[in-house]
Parts: structure tokens; C-alpha cells; sequence
């Protein structure tokens, strides 16, 4: 597996509750939530790279 890229990230504190609240919901970490909120946004604006096929 790929090594992850670590990154600091400065977030409005309402934001971050509404994250970890949302991840809670979802039984996700908040950064699992982070991760997944980004590769949503990237899949429908079309930019997310495609995995090749086997």
C-alpha cells in the first residue's frame, strides 16, 4: 500500500465539529471522514485519477 501523504490542515472549529459528528455517524474516523468528503468532491468534478483496469 502507498505510503499517505500527512498534511497540517487549518479548519473553522464548527466545521471540524460538524465533521467529527458526521464520521461518528458513519462509524469513520474525522480523518477518514476528511479523506472521504476530498474523494467525493474529486470523483464528481472528474478529476479523481482512474484506477487501470486488470
Amino acid at each position: 500500500m502507498a505510503r499517505r501523504k500527512q498534511y497540517p490542515l487549518r479548519i473553522d472549529p464548527e466545521v471540524w465539529d460538524a465533521i467529527q459528528r458526521w464520521a461518528a455517524d458513519e462509524m469513520r474516523s474525522a480523518n477518514g471522514q476528511v479523506e472521504w468528503i476530498l474523494r467525493e468532491a474529486l470523483r464528481r468534478a472528474g478529476r479523481l485519477p482512474q484506477k487501470p483496469e486488470k
